[in-house]
């Protein structure tokens, strides 16, 4: 099989780019329908058409895409490796049209979004106004849910994730950085005294994480050699799984607790919270991003939704608290 331009041959076969285009939305109908009759009747066209359109398209490409008998249709290897494509070809087409019919109207449709429960209820809930006040044609769709969820198998078109996010076929947009510290209230300090080591620790009551995965939030300090060291709680006295519930448990003065300095910030600016071995403590290297399938293919409505996001989440001042400030609330 040879390519000349337009035309694919092959022992005389040709198959110009409109036979072609087709040929392909035949193949990927009938794939998605599971018969000839189905995508028939959904391109409006006759089944023996369809049949014609997808023979030729094995014959031009020199290869079987689907084995067929009278009461079952099967994908070959090649099949599925060929619709894979086909898919990624046919999207590209339609993000064409979806891209000029955007200079021409406001972005519109749903757009489907994950994010954890306290992300999305401090930061994420209090941007939908402007949002939606700015592309009225959209409509949004918000799942909070802490768990690690598939974002392209769940039909979401993007995730808002914290924590220390793996390398992904995902695209990644960081929104800032999660710097961590110890907090604790002074009524509780008041009782239980300062600590001013980590192994003053073992002495004090420890409100601790525990992941949904099962394993625990480490708490690590910087040594006098540069060196970081991981302190593991050998009991804690409370253990919760939101960070927004460490936060209240602090509060509450059941203890000490590490959690994210956006989520503590509030209540350090109030009095109700001190800050506890700063200037040991590591902040950790966790990062809150953005993340979605994939950047050639992204769908106007997509797209606005990113910008206007990234836009107002660099303008929260609780998620860009810098760690020097910290300074001024030490117990």
């Amino acid at each position: 099989m040879r390519y000349k331009g337009n035309i694919y041959t092959e022992e005389g076969i040709t198959m110009d780019a409109t036979q072609r285009v087709r040929a392909i939305l035949s193949f990927v109908q009938v794939a998605d329908g599971g018969s000839f009759a189905a995508a028939a009747r959904k391109l409006g066209v006759s089944s023996a058409s369809v049949s014609k359109n997808v023979a030729g398209l094995e014959r031009a490409l020199g290869v079987r895409l689907m084995n067929r008998t009278t009461r079952t249709l099967k994908l070959t290897s090649e099949g599925v490796t060929f619709l894979e494509q086909a898919r990624i070809a046919l999207d590209a087409l339609d993000l064409a049209v979806d891209t000029v019919a955007a200079q021409r109207v406001e972005p519109s449709g749903r757009v489907r979004i994950s994010t954890s429960a306290a992300f999305g209820r401090d930061q994420l809930m209090p941007a939908l106004p402007g949002l939606l006040e700015r592309y009225p044609e959209l409509s949004v769709e918000v799942d909070f849910d802490d768990r690690c969820i598939d974002l392209i198998n769940e039909g979401y078109d993007l995730a808002l994730r914290g924590g220390q996010i793996p390398d992904s076929a995902l695209v990644s947009r960081t929104i800032c950085g999660l710097n961590m510290a110890l907090f604790a209230s002074p009524a509780y300090l008041g009782r239980h005294g300062v600590p001013r080591t980590p192994q003053d620790l073992k002495q004090h009551k420890i409100i601790n994480r525990r992941f949904l995965n099962g394993s625990y939030s480490k708490w690590s300090f910087r040594s006098m050699d540069g060196s970081i060291e991981t302190f593991e709680p050998e009991a804690s006295t409370v253990t919760l799984s939101s960070p927004e519930a460490l936060t209240q448990a602090a509060l509450l003065g059941l203890g000490i607790a590490q959690v994210g300095v956006h989520h503590a910030w509030p209540h350090l600016r109030a009095g109700t919270l001190k800050v506890v071995l700063n200037d040991c403590h590591h902040p950790g290297d966790y990062e809150m991003v953005l993340q979605y399938p994939h950047r050639a293919l992204l769908a106007p409505r997509v797209h606005a939704v990113i910008n206007y996001l990234l836009e107002v989440f660099s303008k929260d001042d609780f998620l860009h608290v810098p760690l020097k400030k910290l300074q001024s609330y030490l117990a």
